[in-house]
């Protein structure tokens, strides 16, 4: 948890000028969620105070250099009454990899109703990473995947309540799934640091839906490949990110070369806190 931290905790070079540190995921690339949430943070600190994030619209231009840092370059898009638009492009090697457009809002009384929470098993039953990862292993193209995986997610407790598309290769099934998580560990009351790390997880497993329609396993066992190409998140109600969340996810369509995943991340009490959106390359290898 505390080097997750420290990775967004950015430097400020120049006025509305960021760098972050990067690291290699599972994968020699950096991980989509970590460009992510360090652009959110690149954005929201530059915004007022008082103001938070309520959306954000993101694409992934290139593949992230992990042993290089990314500079966050923020433009200042509208500071109004009510909202404040800002725009990150993220800069490795002197070339843009990442795009965020996020706007954020003051309170405001307004109606309120919401998509009822699905049913879900609790989260304390189900099994750790730890737990069930290593039953996998032998699925894996790469022996030395698993303790990757649980080291790329190390500061995050994910339980899936199904079992994950490398678990069932060759069985394809309905194209939903539901992740419980939270982090390991108590986090600071700032609203933008829940919201970032929700978004810096929310890149995790969107997909896993696409690749369970077709009984595929992945780039773990081999026969995908595939990378995120563009990202959305609304924003709706507060919520924490160090107590249980539900992501309820689905994938309503695969055509192209590429899958669509949706989905509705809700607190365990049964409050609709985030929307997602995501679409990725996912290509069979000949």
């Amino acid at each position: 948890m505390e080097s997750l931290l420290d990775l967004l905790d950015l430097e400020r070079i120049e006025r509305d000028i960021f760098r972050g540190q990067s690291r290699s995921a599972v994968v020699p690339r950096v991980f989509g969620g970590q460009v992510a949430a360090q652009a959110l943070v690149a954005a929201g600190r530059t915004v007022p105070e008082g103001r938070d994030a309520h959306s954000l619209h993101a694409y992934f231009l290139r593949m992230g250099d992990p042993g290089a840092p990314i500079v966050y370059e923020v433009d200042r898009i509208r500071d109004g009454f009510s909202f404040t638009t800002r725009r990150v492009v993220g800069v490795q090697h002197g070339r843009p990899i990442f795009h965020l457009s996020a706007s954020f809002q003051t309170y405001e009384e307004g109606l309120d109703h919401q998509a009822e929470m699905p049913a879900a098993p609790d989260p304390e039953s189900l099994p750790t990473a730890a737990e069930s990862l290593p039953h996998y292993a032998a699925n894996f193209t790469d022996p030395g995947i698993a303790r990757r995986l649980l080291a790329a997610r190390a500061a995050v407790d994910l339980r899936y309540v199904d079992p994950p598309p490398y678990a069932t290769v060759g069985e394809p099934r309905e194209p939903r799934s539901q992740v419980w998580f939270r982090t390991n560990g108590k986090l600071a009351d700032d609203p933008l640091l829940h919201v970032c790390l929700a978004t810096y997880v929310s890149d995790m497993t969107l997909l896993d839906s696409v690749l369970l329609a077709h009984g595929r396993g992945g780039w773990t066992v081999g026969d995908v490949v595939g990378a995120s190409l563009d990202h959305a998140m609304w924003f709706h109600r507060p919520f924490r990110a160090d107590e249980w969340l539900l992501y309820d996810q689905q994938s309503p369509s695969a055509y192209g070369g590429r899958g669509l995943g949706q989905a509705r991340i809700y607190t365990q009490d049964g409050r609709l806190a985030i929307s997602v959106i995501q679409e990725g390359v996912i290509r069979v290898p000949r």
